[in-house]
């Protein structure tokens, strides 16, 4: 990386964004495979689209062309799961707790869920910009894993951010 591409991205990273991992199943065994993926979006309402934005070179980008996947944002105590779909972890992907699928697999204890299908794909440069019809969505709520400056952070609330003012 040069260094106005290292500028460039330090400069990206003052934007903070949810972490979530995106998921799909592959081949006739239904393996799971999944990524970190700070860069997802809502795009419509009518139809419901997301959007994520996958590095080209990564295997996740191969396998989602055409396939159902899923968003899961993660929660705040999930840093160790975004570490692993991020390859950093040498943690075991096996004890990974796993809800109930349906189309797209979905992390156990996420803050929010998306199932989507295929709508479009969109080249955009380094990356591959994925836009998915929402299919099914469930947002059992809580606190949301965000990511600022290359580390992961927890929301405050505007209560806490106004006690520390005085």
């Amino acid at each position: 990386m040069s260094a106005g591409e290292r500028s460039f991205r330090d400069c990206l990273g003052q934007f903070a964004s949810g972490v979530t991992v995106v998921t799909t199943l592959h081949g006739d065994l239904g393996t799971v495979h999944g990524a970190t993926v700070s860069s997802f979006t809502s795009v419509s309402l009518r139809p419901p689209l997301i959007m994520v934005s996958l590095d080209r070179r990564s295997r996740l980008s191969a396998l989602l062309t055409g396939g159902p996947f899923g968003v899961n944002v993660l929660a705040a105590d999930q840093g160790d799961l975004a570490l692993r779909f991020a390859g950093r972890s040498d943690a075991p992907h096996e004890d990974i707790e796993w809800q109930d699928t349906g189309p797209a697999p979905r992390l156990a204890g996420s803050v929010a869920h998306f199932a989507c299908g295929p709508w479009a794909s969109y080249d955009g440069g380094d990356h591959l910009l994925y836009v998915g019809e929402v299919l099914s969505f469930d947002a059992p709520g809580g606190e949301p894993l965000v990511f600022h400056s290359g580390a992961f952070h927890a929301l405050r609330s505007a209560a806490d951010l106004g006690s520390a003012r005085r």
